[in-house]
Parts: C-alpha cells; sequence; structure tokens
C-alpha cells in the first residue's frame, strides 16, 4: 500500500505531501489546481520519460519520492529487490529526482538503480489508469493474468509454466547431446588411438620418477663406486687400518680391564654391538656396489624409455607423471561418448513424454479460459452501459500464440477489445481514443475481475464526460474496489467525491509572483464544503450544503449495508 507520497520542485508544485490511508481517496480542486499533477509525479516515479520541463522554473531539480509497505517474500517484488542485493524490512522507499540538464537518478531503500529497475517495482506496486495512460491493461501479458485470475486459474497456469520449463530443459540437454553427435564420430577414432598409445607404453604410477632416479644413478656411477669403496676401506677393508680393526683392537683391552673393574663392563655391549654394525654396514656397502656392476646396456634402454615417456607426454600435453591420470581421463570420455546415443534416445523419449504433459495441461487451460472469457467479456459489457458507454461491447479475443513453439502462459494469445459506441467495430484497447472510456472501461474490468488486491490503483478523471446516476455508481464501483485495493481518484465530480474514505483538496496559491499547488486534508465539515462547492457554484449556499451533507451520509449508509 502507497503510505508517503513526497512531491518537491515538480511543475507548479514546490512541495508536498501526502499520507495516504488505506480506501478509496479522491481529490478534487478547481479546475488547473494541479489535482493531475500528483498522477504526472506518480508516472515519473514509475519510470516515465521525462525532461527538464518537469522541473519547476527557479528550482535546480524535481524529486518525488514514495514509500510503500515491504513486499512479502516469494513475491515478484521481493525477488527483484534481491536481485539487487536491496535490504527491505519494514517499508519499500523510492525515489526518482529529476535535474535541469534532464538527467536524472533512481533510488530503491536509498541504492541507486537503473530506471528499468524502479519502473519494474512500481509495476509490482500500482497501476495508473487516467486520461493519457492506460499502463497495464494495454499489455497483452496482463490481460492474459486478469482472465485468469477471474476464472482462477493461477494453480493451472502455474502448472502450464512449470511443464514448460521443465519441456524447455529437456530440449536444451537434447541440442546439446545432438550437437555432440554430430563430432562423436571423429572424437572417438581421435580417443580410441590416444588411448590404444598410451597402454601400448604400458606406464605404471611411479615408474617415470623411479627411472629417473635410476638413470641419474647410473650417469654418476664413477663417483659412486669411488665413494663407496673409500668408505669400505675405511670401515672394514683397508689393511694397516680400518674402523673395525680398531674397534675390535678397543674390545680385546677393555675386556681385560673389566676383569679388574666391573664398571667397565657395560661399555662391552655398547662396543660390540658398534662392531655388528660396522660388519653389517660393510656388507650392504659391498652388495651396492656388486648391484652397479649391472649390464652396461641398461642405461641406453633406461633413456630410450624415458624419451619415449617424455615424448608421449608432450603430444598429450602433460607431465610424465601425468600420463597414467590421462589415461584414466580418456577412458572416461570414451565411456561417455559410447554411451551417447543410448542417453540421446532416452532423452528424445523424456522430451516427448514432458511435450505431451504440457500440451494436454495447455489445452485444458485454453479450453477454460475460453468459457472464462465469454462470461467476463458478457460482465464487463454490462458494466460498460451503468458507467455511461450505452451500447458499448466488450470482447477478449482469443487466438493461438505465435509461433510453433510451446510457450510458458500456454496456448493462447488474449487481446481485449472495445466498441464504446454502438455500431463501432470493437479495437483493442491501447487504440481507443478517449481518456475518460479509457479509465472508466478501466474500472469496469478491475471491479469484473476483483483485480488489484496488495495494489494501489490510481483513476485520473474516471468520471470525464458523465455526471448525474452514472457518476454516482461510478463513485460506488470506486468505493467496492476500495475494499480490495487502495484506490485514489482525481474527480471532478461531487457523486464521486463523497463516496471517498479520505478527501484532499488541491489548491493553487499565487502571490502575484511565484504559483504553487498545495494539497489539505478535509475533515466531515470540510468535505460539506468542498462538496457544495462542487454542486453549487461560484456561490453556496445552505441548499447546497445539505445536499453535500445528504450525498456523504448516502455514501456512507450504502457502505454500511454493503459491509
Amino acid at each position: 500500500m502507497l503510505r508517503h507520497l513526497q512531491i518537491r520542485d515538480f511543475a507548479i508544485i514546490e512541495l508536498l505531501e501526502l499520507e495516504l490511508r488505506p480506501g478509496l481517496t479522491v481529490l478534487t480542486g478547481e479546475t488547473g489546481a494541479g489535482k493531475s499533477i500528483v498522477v504526472d509525479a506518480l508516472e515519473l516515479l514509475s519510470g516515465a520519460r521525462a525532461d527538464a520541463d518537469v522541473v519547476r522554473p527557479g528550482a535546480e531539480r524535481a524529486d518525488i519520492a514514495a514509500s510503500v509497505d515491504a513486499p512479502a517474500a516469494d513475491t515478484p517484488l521481493r525477488r527483484l529487490l534481491e536481485s539487487q542485493a536491496i535490504d527491505c524490512q519494514d517499508e519499500l522507499v523510492l525515489r526518482r529526482v529529476v535535474g535541469r540538464d534532464g538527467r536524472g537518478r533512481a533510488w530503491l531503500n536509498g541504492q541507486t538503480v537503473a530506471l528499468q529497475v524502479l519502473r519494474e517495482a512500481a509495476e509490482q506496486l500500482w497501476d495508473i489508469h487516467g486520461q493519457h495512460e492506460f499502463q497495464s491493461l494495454v499489455r497483452p501479458a496482463e490481460q492474459r493474468s486478469l482472465l485468469d485470475e477471474f476464472a482462477q486459474l493461477q494453480p493451472l497456469a502455474r502448472q502450464v509454466a512449470s511443464a514448460h520449463a521443465q519441456w524447455l530443459s529437456l530440449l536444451n540437454r537434447s541440442v546439446k547431446l545432438e550437437s555432440a553427435a554430430d563430432e562423436r564420430s571423429s572424437r572417438l577414432d581421435l580417443l580410441r588411438y590416444q588411448l590404444r598409445e598410451i597402454e601400448a607404453l604400458g606406464l605404471s604410477p611411479g615408474e617415470f620418477a623411479s627411472l629417473r632416479e635410476e638413470h641419474a644413478r647410473l650417469a654418476n656411477r664413477g663417483k659412486l663406486i669411488e665413494g663407496v669403496r673409500a668408505a669400505l676401506a675405511d670401515l672394514y677393508e683397508a689393511e694397516e687400518s680400518n674402523a673395525h680393526a680398531l674397534l675390535a683392537r678397543s674390545l680385546g683391552g677393555l675386556r681385560a680391564a673389566g676383569t679388574l673393574d666391573a664398571r667397565l663392563t657395560p661399555l662391552l655391549g655398547t662396543l660390540e654391538e658398534a662392531e655388528i654394525r660396522i660388519k653389517d654396514a660393510a656388507h650392504v656397502l659391498q652388495q651396492y656396489l656388486d648391484a652397479l656392476d649391472v649390464d652396461p646396456q641398461r642405461t641406453d634402454q633406461i633413456e630410450r624409455r624415458l624419451a619415449a615417456i617424455e615424448d608421449l607426454a608432450r603430444k598429450h600435453r602433460v607431465s610424465a607423471d601425468a600420463l597414467p591420470a590421462r589415461r584414466t581421463q580418456l577412458a572416461q570420455e570414451l565411456g561417455q561418448l559410447e554411451g551417447a546415443a543410448a542417453d540421446l534416445g532416452a532423452v528424445r523419449l523424456e522430451l516427448a513424454t514432458a511435450l505431451a504433459g504440457y500440451q494436454e495441461l495447455a489445452r485444458t487451460l485454453s479450453a477454460r479460459r475460453t468459457t472464462a472469457a465469454r462470461s467476463l467479456a458478457k460482465q464487463i459489457s454490462a458494466r460498460m452501459q451503468e458507467l455511461g458507454m450505452a451500447g458499448g461491447r466488450f470482447l477478449i479475443d482469443m487466438q493461438p500464440a505465435a509461433g510453433a513453439e510451446p510457450a510458458p502462459y500456454g496456448l493462447d494469445r488474449v487481446e481485449f477489445r472495445v466498441s464504446t459506441n454502438p455500431g463501432q467495430p470493437p479495437r483493442a484497447l491501447a487504440k481507443v481514443a478517449s481518456g475518460g472510456e479509457l479509465s472508466r472501461l478501466s474500472l469496469a474490468v478491475q471491479v469484473s475481475c476483483s483485480a488489484g488486491a496488495g495494489r494501489c490503483m490510481i483513476f485520473d478523471e474516471v468520471d470525464a464526460g458523465i455526471g448525474g446516476a452514472v457518476a454516482e455508481i461510478v463513485g460506488r464501483e470506486l468505493r467496492a474496489l476500495a475494499a480490495r485495493a487502495q484506490v485514489l481518484c482525481v474527480t471532478h465530480l461531487p457523486q464521486v467525491a463523497a463516496q471517498g474514505h479520505q478527501h484532499l483538496r488541491v489548491l493553487k496559491l499565487s502571490d502575484g509572483t511565484h504559483t504553487r499547488t498545495a494539497v489539505t486534508p478535509l475533515s466531515d465539515g470540510a468535505r460539506v464544503e468542498e462538496l457544495a462547492r462542487m454542486l453549487g457554484g461560484v456561490e453556496i449556499t445552505a441548499r447546497a450544503r445539505a445536499h453535500a451533507q445528504e450525498m456523504l451520509s448516502q455514501a456512507a449508509a450504502v457502505s454500511s449495508s454493503r459491509s
């Protein structure tokens, strides 16, 4: 619901702040006072095109802001705000500024957004039905939505949309598989060849690293033999002096000394263990030397093997150590491609099933829409007669949607068509010329469809060109609509104004130099005076006041009887 509207330096408005309540709010005032400027400001806040002319003379910029209730969870508006990372707890504030140079900026809850985002947000919050704007009612999607709302077909429409999404997902998957199948044959040949190459090499995990170590060892065989032999001689084999002989001599001396002093006996075990370890190390070193005396062709074999591994790794653009993993990758891809034909067949079968399911739901939806369209058109045509469009006809044209492919909204192209005068052929709503007729027609549609719940609906001079009993009917219809939605109506007829729950009077003030517009909420007594002015003209008589009071009383009485 629209809670607060602030307009600053827009057209002839210097500063205007409106606190709006639920129900029907009427704006009245003298011709030229600026009643419709409030609607124009809301249009600008809805993303309408603007230029420097909207800025009040002498001001730098026009600034319009509105606060509304925070949207409920899982609604299009809430999803829009989440997509823009806009936090919204208690209220949502929409703001638009247009500068003297014609440039402008837009905000949602203080965060700068693109004008398109502001426009999408406003579309979820209010509809403007006026002399020059017909907004959502002329959009085919909105007409289809209104018909579905009238017939309570939203659950079925959501099922159709869900079935369409499933069909589209399978279609995309099928196209992807078919595209892959076009290259499948040549890709299969390449994969099989590459896999055979790697398998023929017979490379085991860790083999490359092991071969490199062995190659490095053989390449330094001379230095290794020299170093090991020197160590072996020092430890065990040198004739003049080696570690083993020296240790053996030390053990002999300690054993003799140990017979004289028992405290030396524990050292014998340590030295004996060292003697054993030296002999073991000498044995290992001898085995190492024996192993270095291998077949001289081994070095050539290792070099050829390493070269083969590295060549194949370069060919596959991986490291030599990664060749086993590359083999696994190729085998997996080959398996997937070999099973692609079966996958494609399965997906095509699922696609056909999904299409059949969608078509069945869509045909059911189309049949129910067709039935509902006749009933809704009949109701709207009847309301047109009551709203001063005698002889007018309302039709809902149901045609197959353009294109052969399924659409998320079903099979139908829904178009509202109207003839406002007898003998005229029905035309699309967007081509109806009279702004007042458009507004009243919108009212008839909204009331018939019970649309607008949770939104603010703005009617600009919906009563243009009517009077008397028809005007009273228009007022009652607006009040009835306000039971389900917030309604803001600019009017010049007392019969409509008397039906309002809230009455705002628009005044044009001038000091001879500057002109500005002010809006004043009216109390009960002030309402009587304003309605009397609208009834009586220049001079307000007691009879006019009595008539005004009677109109207010009758409006309240009718409202009470309906509730």
